[in-house]
């Protein structure tokens, strides 16, 4: 790989013996990986092999994904770099807290997230990009994850709004993608040699933001997929000058990671605490992981998000409708009427104590469950990943074949003798969406930006 003159003379001097190693690194084969999903019922059950399991993430596999196939389609699998999973895998976090995911498209870490909180608690996963919150948003629906709110956000703002809030807050920050190269060489035509350094400020500008957000005893994870010093250790030499409660919690470091580098910032000895991953020691592409603990007196008072406002409440109407789906579908609705907020025709399960949002732009306000239409209402593509069968009356199995022709669009024809209406359609025991049978044909409503 031709990398620019900059960038081999930098670390040149930086890895000195370990640099020529360091430069062949990015012209070996890039190392897929991909992550289960605990969220869906028997989520082992996948064609993909789980023969080389990842040591550090036990959801974690090496291997290549297909984004044609069942598994991946219903969100039983999410393709994800080997070292950015060990980011999510570090938050550790636990059903019932509340997590901001700060800097989260394309949502990998929101995913592993979401899955390891196991529907308790709030996690907020927030872009600021338009375009890259609605792949988040779609990501995050595959897993089935209903206490989730996406937002399209800047960092100012959502610090006006939940003081510290947060038990956890994961800054995955934009960086000079260095860690990129071998995966996406076009990544090295915006790079030169002040890159890190212009990157450096406005990760120090979002961080000033993502504190504010912190509870008192919270912690803070922040990564980058670059190996620069400016914009890793020397941020989290920052981080602890300018805020001196804060104090690195150690990482564990497994095969192939390296240290922090205290000498790469200011010598701060618990620089050593965080975790390089290097692309000629490990498998994945490359990042930088610190974690920071709030140290602050629990007596600090808390100041919480303000209460949650009814927003946009249902009409008798809407009620009625929703109940009269739920009735006749649900084996027993998860979603209380109290929880349910309705957007123009769409209703949304907003979770329980979820925070006020009613302020900010919003990609998804909780779990889409559904369209109200005239006099009836239409279950989404979302509420079908989100439901496990035995949560659901009406339950139709197809064929592989079957499913193939479903999602690119088409009708399906079914010879066994079921009534009219609306049916969670399920192949290999995985829902993958609604459908609607009328005299033995099902009608197709796959989502059509999502057809194959």
């Amino acid at each position: 790989m031709n990398l620019p003159v900059d960038f081999k003379e930098k670390y040149q001097e930086l890895l000195g013996d370990e640099a020529e190693a360091f430069f062949a690194s990015f012209d070996g084969k890039v190392q897929k990986g991909f992550r289960l999903n605990p969220l869906k019922e028997d989520y082992k059950n996948v064609t993909n092999s789980l023969a080389d399991p990842v040591e550090y993430v036990e959801t974690g596999y090496v291997g290549e994904v297909s984004g044609r196939t069942l598994e991946h389609q219903a969100g039983y699998i999410y393709s994800q770099d080997l070292s950015a999973m060990y980011v999510g895998e570090v938050v550790e976090a636990k059903p019932g807290e509340k997590i901001l995911d700060l800097c989260a498209a394309p949502g990998g870490k929101s995913t592993q997230l979401a899955e390891k909180m196991a529907n308790q608690g709030i996690l907020v996963s927030n872009e600021i990009n338009r375009k890259r919150a609605t792949i988040l948003a779609e990501n995050i629906e595959r897993t089935g994850a209903r206490n989730v709110l996406v937002l399209n956000e800047d960092p100012a703002t959502l610090a006006q709004n939940f003081e510290q809030y947060f038990d956890k807050i994961v800054v995955d920050a934009p960086c000079s993608g260095e860690g990129m190269f071998r995966k996406d060489p076009h990544a090295m035509t915006y790079w030169h040699r002040d890159y890190p350094v212009q990157c450096a400020k406005r990760q120090r500008e979002i961080l000033v933001e993502a504190l504010k957000m912190l509870r008192v005893g919270g912690e803070l994870v922040y990564s980058t997929c670059t190996f620069a010093p400016e914009e890793d250790e020397q941020i989290i030499a920052w981080l602890l000058a300018e805020y001196p409660y804060l104090e690195i919690v150690p990482l564990k470091h497994h095969q192939g990671m390296d240290q922090g580098v205290p000498a790469w910032a200011n010598g701060e000895a618990s620089l050593s605490g965080t975790v390089r991953l290097m692309p000629h020691h490990f498998k994945g592409e490359g990042h930088f992981i610190a974690k920071l603990s709030d140290t602050r007196p629990a007596q600090v008072k808390k100041v919480k998000n303000k209460k949650k406002k009814r927003q946009a409440s249902l009409s008798t109407e809407q009620i009625n409708l929703w109940r009269e789906f739920a009735d006749n579908f649900l084996v027993e609705s998860p979603f209380k009427v109290s929880e349910l907020r309705c957007y123009g025709d769409h209703l949304y399960y907003y979770p329980k104590n979820g925070p006020d949002i009613s302020k900010l732009k919003f990609m998804r306000p909780g779990l889409l469950l559904g369209v109200f239409k005239k006099k009836r209402f239409e279950p989404s593509y979302t509420l079908a990943l989100a439901l496990k069968p035995a949560e659901v009356k009406a339950t139709l199995n197809l064929t592989r074949s079957q499913w193939e022709q479903y999602v690119t669009g088409n009708t399906v024809s079914i010879a066994e003798k079921k009534k009219n209406g609306w049916y969670l359609l399920i192949c290999d025991n995985k829902p993958f969406a609604f459908g609607k049978l009328v005299n033995g044909t099902v009608k197709n409503f796959f989502p059509k930006g999502l057809r194959f």
